[in-house]
């Protein structure tokens, strides 16, 4: 696979285990609130619901890994072309 991919996590769900910024801490960090987010290319915290950023191409395994092992299984990773889940909870 080496579509464009975007990744955000739902925080509802977060356990705040910290297995994706162990993974991908160019992508992933915990806040002040204990729990993982996603970063912007530009380093900034998407603290939004549902704040996506963009899967550099060199991270792309490492992003995937972290959807699959995430203990909350809040990590969802889509394609950018169609929105379709390709790791996380609602991938088929």
């Amino acid at each position: 696979m080496t579509e464009p991919l975007r990744v955000w996590i739902d925080q509802d769900l977060c356990t705040g285990d910290g297995l994706c910024v162990q993974y991908a801490p160019e992508v992933f960090e915990f806040d002040i609130d204990g729990l993982a987010y996603v970063k912007g290319s530009d380093g900034e915290l998407r603290t939004e619901a549902g704040g996506q950023a963009a899967v550099p191409p060199n991270l792309r395994l490492d992003v995937l890994d972290s959807a699959k092992e995430c203990p909350g299984e809040c990590i969802h990773v889509v394609r950018v072309t169609d929105g379709a889940e390709v790791a996380g909870p609602a991938a088929g």
